[in-house]
């Protein structure tokens, strides 16, 4: 339970998996389209740092055009993970939270999965299976899930990628001898147009899903023809339910009163937590798009430049004067200016793509980048700031994650703006780059670190 002195209460499940790549996501958009055309005021929430999920949520109920809010047992405080469940739950029926890879995979073996999740909430688990290569096994694949840890129990599960009738009769078989306690509550045939398209980091975005909303209503109807919705929607009410305490947690201070967010398909990657968060300590927000080559707003006192695909659309980037110019002039005349990732790399000097050729960024950190030999950066990290900034004060420490394909070709001389190390607390050493106002790391942010 998190903060029991409260009786406030949101009923939920958690839809895992035993890996990634096994249908969590397209199964929980399903749900969400199903029990919203049902009348269900349903809710979506996201565990770990993952931003490409959450915009389906979003997209499918149409109740934050940001995308829903991510819970991270490992870089979120409890009452953060309060606040993300308040938040989400307060008019909803149900809340639907989709997990992270397998069940029992996080930040390192012992913390952060999604069982974690579980056990702080309470919340029933349905695990998904992929059994497109396996008959009967399936059903020890779940046996061993539902003992690997003692206060970890399956609720249910949801077989995808079905073949046949002979198929579905085999597992029911093999699950009513081996786990009869344990209920099929989905039979999901193995269809190619119930999948989503990836790429380097994840699922292609809901944003640039052109027939997104056509894959809503096939998912719908598939949950609707092979989920037993009415069972599902009984588990999840009479599950222990958790409590909240009603004060909300911001997880990181506002970069300042008026902060302007890159937000288009090279600039996805915030954490709408986090922007709700700035707004409820009294920050405004106002949306730009450098991909149209659009000026941050000139009476925001800061800028925000999160991550997310700039090197697939490095040309019109580079090209964009307007863009570009806009973040030259706030830099002279004193805004702060914060980049991520993706927004790190911007504020460099260049950024070479896959083919090699180098394209000139903003130029208002010492900083190169390049894709043209890819090398994957990807964990969580624990980082303090070694400067000064609105983030915090020196030696404050956070929570965050970094996952890119980059490479940095240089970076300085200049003074870093972290000190990082991993979940496992080994030391990564200095990170990112501060020149006065302007400032940046491949880290995403995720939340303070409790003191």
């Amino acid at each position: 339970m998190i903060n029991p002195q409260n009786n406030t209460a949101q009923n939920g499940i958690i839809i895992a998996a035993t890996s990634s790549g096994s249908g969590k996501t397209v199964l929980s958009m399903g749900l969400l389209a199903y029990f919203a055309r049902q009348g269900v005021k349903v809710a979506p929430l996201k565990v770990g740092p993952d931003y490409i999920d959450p915009g389906f949520h979003a997209h499918v109920v149409g109740r934050r055009a940001e995308g829903s809010f991510n819970i991270d047992p490992w870089a979120m405080r409890n009452e953060t993970i309060s606040t993300a469940i308040d938040k989400a739950g307060n008019d909803a029926e149900l809340i639907i939270c989709e997990g992270v890879m397998g069940l029992f995979d996080g930040a390192t073996h012992e913390s952060g999965s999604t069982a974690d999740i579980a056990e702080l909430t309470g919340w029933p688990i349905i695990l998904v299976v992929d059994v497109s290569r396996q008959g009967a096994s399936a059903a020890a694949v779940v046996k061993g899930f539902n003992t690997f840890r003692k206060k970890t129990k399956i609720a249910g599960v949801v077989f995808n990628k079905v073949g046949s009738e002979r198929h579905k009769v085999m597992l029911r078989a093999a699950m009513n001898s081996a786990l009869p306690d344990v209920p099929i509550l989905g039979m999901v045939p193995n269809e190619a147009n119930l999948e989503l398209s990836s790429r380097h980091l994840g699922l292609v975005q809901a944003m640039e899903h052109t027939q997104i909303d056509a894959f809503t209503v096939r998912a719908a109807r598939t949950i609707e023809n092979h989920v037993d919705t009415k069972a599902l929607m009984e588990i999840a009410t009479l599950c222990s339910k958790i409590t909240v305490n009603g004060q909300s947690t911001n997880p990181l201070r506002p970069l300042g009163q008026k902060i302007a967010v890159a937000r288009d398909e090279a600039f996805a990657f915030s954490y709408p937590l986090t922007l709700e968060g700035w707004r409820a300590q009294g920050a405004e927000i106002e949306f730009f798009s450098p991909l149209d080559d659009v000026a941050p707003p000139k009476d925001a006192d800061a800028i925000y430049l999160p991550g997310g695909y700039p090197e697939l659309h490095v040309w019109r980037l580079a090209s964009a004067d307007h863009f570009m110019g806009g973040l030259r002039d706030a830099a002279k005349k004193g805004t702060i200016i914060y980049g991520e990732c993706g927004g790190y790399m911007v504020l460099g000097r260049g950024m070479v793509d896959a083919d090699g050729t180098t394209h000139a960024m903003a130029g208002l950190l010492q900083l190169g980048t390049s894709f043209e030999k890819r090398k994957l950066s990807l964990g969580y990290r624990r980082v303090t700031l070694c400067a000064q900034t609105p983030l915090g004060d020196v030696r404050r420490t956070m929570r965050g994650h970094e996952f890119h394909y980059a490479t940095i070709t240089s970076e300085g001389p200049g003074d870093a703006l972290f000190d990082a190390e991993g979940a496992d607390g080994n030391k990564i050493g200095k990170m990112g780059l501060v020149s006065g106002n302007v400032f940046g790391s491949f880290v995403h942010l995720i939340d303070r670190e409790a003191k």
